[in-house]
């Protein structure tokens, strides 16, 4: 059984079927086809943001990639939380670009307002401030790496901030299907969709960890705001990158094809989402009546447990999970994800073993 990630290496039945009803048709490419243009029709309702620009890359890494050098100018870097993914999981992409990740410590993954507010004003009341890189955006992730999300009070709050300092504000939605179908515990709810949209300078939709083969819809509510001289060359920085797929359609297509639906709740996209949290939820539930320790209060698709080196030895003949951090004496920190794809008795069967 696999608990390692929350995605699998296939994609969901109705992409496929899709798929199988173009073959033999004749599409344009660079992203002019019709089905683009429904995807991003699509997406635009949903984010209730008709002017919106958007766009469809291949996967996370090159998406954060790509925004983030184009946001950025040449000397600037970018604000993270030091357990973020351009931080720890993409083999310094983000750097490779000239860019510096000047990351901050975080609070169950995530930043706050005040720290980027501090961060900013500092830097600019430092006597050298011109001798040091400066921070021309804040990257955050939603949900984060510890299964943690934002609430829309806390959104509002960051983006007040960057919007004060005059800084663009970037959301990394690799996983946000799953931050949109989990259920808020308290009083203050989670982002929606608009939410997002009218809250983040730039964000994407994440394909590939929820029910896509692959890709990632970018998109910008205002991008030439945040454009040099006003002018939107995305396009040509996609391609710059070595990003830009000639068949654009088929990335495309999976979104097109997810998020078919007058809402986003009535979507296969929010659907096969929301099973994947019920699921975790469920075997959450089962590990606190069984007394393990939850380092982390996730209430999305991923989990995190603390557990004896033996145990996970144990554990590790029978599923596949991931480390989360380095053991601490006796411990350590696993995370065992669920998925769109996730079944079932394939949960019964963990809650058995555990």
């Amino acid at each position: 059984m696999h608990f390692d990630s929350d995605y699998t290496n296939t994609c969901h039945p109705l992409i496929l079927q899709r798929m199988a009803q173009t073959e033999g048709q004749s599409l344009p490419g660079y992203g002019t086809d019709a089905i683009t243009r429904s995807a991003s029709d699509k997406i635009r309702r949903h984010c209730q943001c008709p002017d919106a620009d958007v766009y469809f890359l291949g996967g996370g890494t090159q998406t954060n990639m790509v925004v983030i050098d184009y946001l950025l100018r040449s000397f600037e870097g970018v604000l993270a939380a030091d357990t973020g993914h351009i931080a720890i999981h993409e083999s310094g992409a983000v750097e490779f670009t000239g860019h510096k990740v000047l990351t901050l410590p975080p609070n169950d993954g995530k930043l706050t307002a005040k720290q980027v507010d501090d961060y900013v004003t500092t830097y600019y009341a430092d006597p050298n401030w011109e001798h040091i890189v400066p921070p021309g955006m804040v990257y955050i992730t939603h949900p984060t790496e510890y299964g943690t999300l934002y609430s829309l009070s806390e959104l509002e709050e960051i983006s007040a901030v960057c919007h004060k300092h005059g800084i663009p504000l970037y959301l990394d939605g690799a996983r946000l299907g799953y931050a949109l179908a989990a259920e808020p515990a308290g009083a203050d709810r989670f982002p929606t969709l608009p939410d997002i949209a009218r809250l983040c300078d730039a964000f994407y939709i994440g394909g590939t960890k929820c029910g896509a083969m692959f890709g990632e819809a970018v998109v910008f509510p205002n991008i030439k705001t945040w454009s040099p001289r006003g002018e939107n060359r995305f396009f040509s920085h996609i391609k710059r990158h070595g990003a830009l797929l000639a068949k654009g359609w088929i990335a495309a297509l999976q979104f097109d094809t997810l998020l078919e639906g007058d809402t986003l709740t009535s979507t296969p996209y929010f659907t096969i989402c929301r099973h994947a949290v019920s699921e975790a939820m469920r075997l959450r539930q089962a590990l606190v009546s069984k007394g393990y320790e939850l380092p982390v209060d996730s209430p999305t698709n991923q989990q995190f447990v603390r557990v004896t080196l033996d145990r996970a030895a144990e554990l590790k003949q029978h599923i596949t999970y991931g480390e989360w951090e380095p053991p601490c004496g006796n411990n350590v920190t696993i995370r065992l994800a669920t998925s769109w794809a996730t079944q079932p008795d394939d949960v019964d069967r963990l809650i058995q073993l555990l």
